[in-house]
């Protein structure tokens, strides 16, 4: 587990499950308005890690992709919501904005965004950065940079309860 330095971490993932279980230990630290950005090439596994996010943070429903709905909504016990939002199929900056993406940001839910490099200009600049590669068929490289002190707290807890260091 290389940790670069307070802002950021880089690990393996050596299955999908696994992949899940650092998504449950991510969302279980997730608290209303932090923006969570998912960004990789297809099939490197966004959704499988929004999937254990969602879990993590109580989701009474499965996450799922929202590629062709656009913003999927999960809601937990206690009423809150959590959106998920993939700007694969957005042509720019201009449609998300168009599709309400500031006002969602603004929403007292997490917000997870898949793709955000298609719409970052519209993102707020406080954030948790996670980039997704294929490594091989099961193993997944996650690297995490955060854009703020709110998020280099998350990064933090996260880095104890998931390696204890």
């Amino acid at each position: 587990m290389p940790i670069l330095d307070e802002h950021s971490l880089e690990f393996l993932s050596h299955s999908p499950e696994q992949t899940q279980r650092f998504g449950v230990r991510l969302g279980e630290l997730l608290q209303p308005g932090d923006l969570i950005c998912l960004t990789g090439d297809l099939g490197s596994g966004k959704t499988t890690l929004a999937q254990g996010i969602a879990r993590g943070w109580g989701s009474l429903d499965p996450a799922t992709s929202p590629t062709f709905v656009l913003i999927n909504e999960y809601r937990r016990a206690d009423a809150a919501t959590l959106y998920h939002f993939d700007a694969f199929r957005l042509s720019g900056v201009a449609e998300a904005v168009a599709l309400g993406i500031e006002e969602l940001l603004e929403r007292d839910g997490p917000v997870l965004v898949e793709w955000p490099e298609r719409v970052a200009e519209a993102l707020t600049p406080q954030r948790l950065w996670v980039s997704l590669r294929w490594v091989d068929d099961l193993r997944r490289g996650l690297h995490f940079e955060a854009f703020g002190l709110r998020y280099e707290r998350m990064l933090r807890q996260f880095r104890k309860v998931t390696f204890g260091a």
